[in-house]
């Protein structure tokens, strides 16, 4: 029997068994840990809501487990709790995860003061775990003031966090000129912030000009806060330098959006759009595992590969079907 309250007080103490049990409730696919995760979740919401949720992605080679290490041990050296949840590729065939991120992370890894968690990808939008979200209040609940979300970097999952963070950063590296033709409008669009990374030797030069060709594309770019405007920074997480200023630009973009009331705003936003594709998702589950749905799909489904009938038709077909039960 799952004791909930137990796991609920030793996450609220911040005792890191109790803060990994709770989180293997919330990521189980079993019905009946599904329903105990969401008691759970009720019960350490009071406790929640009370860090700086921070989402990172970057080309593949930009060094986002170097940086992370770099900026997260700089956190925990200025007391702050950090929690790390790296987003892993699962295994289409086992649903495993590639659980690396704590050997990527060793220094850090190894302070008292910061939690990694590497998540199992499975089947979701671009690669983030649907349940990344509750994991980040689960570990709010436990005292981790600083939560960083790491995409895999590509395509759709950089959008998917960008709308669970409140801040969201762009680690691109210097590539000889040609950074603008590697720049995505959606990405640049959706950044809070873009550090140039390996600014350090022979790439310092052309770092800063890649810093300033970012810098002239987002003055061209609609920004997405009056309140705010998208910075291009330098850094190089290797020898640990424009790691300060990365924290500084963090905390005052929270000033400004705090002060705007844009911060609580979109906080209230995410949380009503997390519960709609909550709801869909469990939505679309119910309609397939239906058994009317279930016996009727292959035929629908090869009526419309074959021109038999339109997908309008066949997609009413399906719902009249679901209704009935």
């Amino acid at each position: 029997m799952i004791k909930l309250h137990e796991i609920a007080a030793g996450v609220r103490a911040g005792n890191v068994r109790a803060l990994a049990k709770a989180i293997t409730l919330i990521e189980s696919r079993n019905l009946d840990h599904s329903l105990a995760a969401t008691t759970l979740l009720d019960e350490l919401l009071p406790a929640t809501g009370n860090s700086i949720r921070i989402g990172i992605s970057g080309v593949p080679g930009a060094g986002k487990s170097t940086f992370i290490e770099a900026f997260g041990m700089h956190l925990v050296r200025l007391g702050h709790k950090v929690a790390v949840l790296a987003v892993d590729p699962s295994s289409q065939l086992s649903g495993g995860s590639i659980l690396g991120d704590k050997t990527r992370m060793e220094e850090l890894a190894r302070e008292t003061g910061a939690f990694i968690r590497p998540s199992p990808a499975g089947n979701t939008l671009g690669g983030v775990a649907r349940k990344t979200r509750e994991t980040m209040l689960i570990c709010e609940a436990a005292g981790y003031d600083v939560i960083i979300v790491e995409t895999v970097g590509v395509g759709q999952s950089e959008i998917t966090v960008a709308s669970m963070v409140d801040f969201f950063l762009l680690l691109q590296i210097p590539n000889a000129g040609d950074e603008l033709q590697g720049i995505k409008r959606g990405v640049m669009e959706i950044a809070d912030a873009i550090v140039v990374n390996k600014a350090e030797g022979d790439n310092r030069a052309r770092a800063e000009l890649a810093r300033q060709q970012y810098a002239n594309a987002l003055h061209m770019l609609k920004p997405k806060s009056r309140n705010w405007q998208v910075p291009a920074l330098l850094c190089s997480a290797l020898h640990n330098e424009g790691v300060t200023e990365v924290l500084a630009t963090i905390e005052d973009f929270r000033s400004c959006m705090q002060d705007s009331g844009e911060f609580e705003a979109k906080r209230k936003l995410q949380a009503s759009d997390w519960m709609w594709t909550l709801l869909m998702d469990d939505l679309k589950e119910m309609f397939l595992r239906d058994r009317q749905v279930e016996g009727l799909l292959p035929q629908v489904q090869a009526a419309v590969a074959n021109g038999v009938t339109t997908p309008s038709a066949a997609a009413r077909r399906l719902l009249e079907a679901f209704k009935r039960n």
